[in-house]
């Protein structure tokens, strides 16, 4: 048993992301492939939590060293952003359904981590060299916006009137998110993503929802380790 990862780039060679096919929401990314590779690897602790908060920590614990089973060129935006932007090879419809029930679990975790981590960071996040930075609400309420007006929305989930940053509009549109994705997978969906793929979808959220959390995690003053 390994952690497969896929090794990307972006057209320019400019930015590079690996990212961990089986574990949604595990991916990092840097201006080389082997760190790219490094600063991956250096994240296994940290996303353990999710996979102990799916229920799958004792998977997680076995798994092997890193093994890249695909590096492929990636969208333009990789460059510049050293994020993943499309799916691989590995990531293409249909998606077999226990597949999609355990990732849909650590998408699940990783929710549950970001609100983890919301709600016991400082408001005020430490800000860059020249005051540039968002506060803890505003990555919050980015955060959910993304998620529910571009994510969520390709697979045909309304957009919640007043917005998913309260508790129970968050809940809601998590729930509807995720039996959506399900409706997707047994083909009920009228109409198919065009460029994105069901197992893309929901690593890509996953991932939103994590760098997010981890970005409040190193930038608040009250920082506490999740065990």
């Amino acid at each position: 048993m390994t952690i497969r990862v896929v090794l990307e780039r972006g057209p320019k060679a400019k930015m590079f992301v690996a990212y961990a096919v089986d574990w949604p929401g595990w991916s990092r990314g840097a201006k080389t492939a082997d760190g790219a590779l490094d600063t991956f690897a250096a994240y296994r602790d940290r996303y353990r939590p999710v996979a102990v908060g799916a229920g799958l920590g004792g998977e997680f614990d076995d798994a092997g060293a890193v093994e890249v089973v695909e590096e492929r060129v990636g969208a333009g935006s990789t460059d510049f952003w050293g994020i993943s932007f499309s799916a691989g090879a590995l990531e293409q419809d249909p998606m077999d359904a226990a597949d999609l029930e355990r990732k849909l679990s650590l998408l699940t975790s990783c929710w549950a981590y970001f609100d983890d981590v919301a709600a016991r960071v400082s408001p005020v996040m430490r800000k860059g060299p020249r005051g540039g930075g968002r506060d803890r609400d505003e990555i919050i309420a980015h955060t959910l916006r993304v998620e529910s007006e571009d994510f969520a929305k390709r697979i045909g989930v309304p957009v919640p009137v007043g917005g998913v940053v309260e508790p129970e509009a968050r809940a809601a549109h998590r729930t509807a998110f995720v039996a959506a994705m399900r409706a997707y997978q047994r083909g009920e969906q009228v109409r198919p993503m065009r460029s994105w793929t069901l197992p893309f979808l929901v690593r890509h959220t996953a991932f939103h929802t994590m760098d997010h959390a981890w970005e409040m995690e190193d930038k608040g003053s009250q920082r506490t380790a999740v065990t």
